[in-house]
């Protein structure tokens, strides 16, 4: 018996059916002609997979992706072990997913480097979305400006857990210092979805402010992402 013929059926490679071609060439028909908006978001996933389990039946993982994590979205966002756990994915189905999630975060990041903050917000907002709206743990970002606000570099500075980061302001000035910046812009987000700042927030904020005024860094905002939200410390006039 064959290590194949040995597994259990729920967990048996669902073979290529002899209409998959067409199905494949059908999807690929609509999403060239119509664009993304011409499949539903399990035809999506079916389609990302493609490349990766070209002899398998892609439409039953799809569907247990959906059902597992809700969206297209939250699939290509999911951890790798929760991904491992979806029956017949494996591990070249989730690197098909994850490649999506980075290039899609490469796009963004692309549309905010080296462009004046100010003049490009919305698209910075969106990139910080994409990065940090869907983390199941806090995660403490620094943007480094130059003297024209442009965007110099984004930089994870520290990880958590669910509620709380540890931060440094000497660390986070003396990183501001090394790539020549004169102001940076703090990130972080909230796992519970709420852009909502904590009074920790709002302390370690003015504690970082303090520090980089000493060494003529301008603190320029600090902004929260939640799950769709986010808060930013200037226009809640709490910077």
């Amino acid at each position: 018996m064959s290590m194949l013929e040995a597994l259990t059926p729920e967990l048996r490679p669902a073979p290529m059916s002899l209409g998959t071609d067409g199905h494949r060439a059908r999807l690929r028909g609509r999403f060239l002609t119509g664009g993304p908006e011409a499949l539903a978001d399990h035809e999506l996933i079916e389609m990302t997979l493609f490349l990766a389990l070209p002899r398998r039946d892609t439409k039953p993982i799809a569907r247990a992706l959906l059902a597992r994590f809700g969206s297209y979205a939250n699939a290509i966002s999911a951890p790798v072990p929760d991904l491992l756990g979806i029956a017949g994915l494996g591990e070249a189905g989730v690197a098909a997913l994850k490649l999506v999630q980075a290039a899609s975060q490469r796009l963004a990041k692309a549309e905010v480097l080296y462009r004046p903050v100010l003049s490009n917000w919305d698209r910075l907002m969106e990139y910080l979305q994409a990065v940090l709206a869907r983390e199941k743990i806090e995660q403490f970002r620094l943007l480094f400006l130059d003297n024209r606000n442009r965007l110099l570099a984004d930089e994870p500075q520290a990880q958590g857990t669910v509620n709380h980061t540890p931060v440094y302001p000497r660390e986070v000035v003396k990183r501001a210092l090394e790539v020549n910046a004169t102001a940076i812009i703090l990130v972080h987000n909230h796992p519970s979805g709420d852009p909502s700042p904590s009074e920790e927030d709002i302390a370690m904020t003015r504690e970082i402010k303090k520090a980089a005024s000493a060494l003529s860094v301008v603190l320029h905002d600090h902004v929260i992402v939640g799950n769709g939200r986010w808060l930013s410390f200037r226009k809640a006039g709490l910077l």
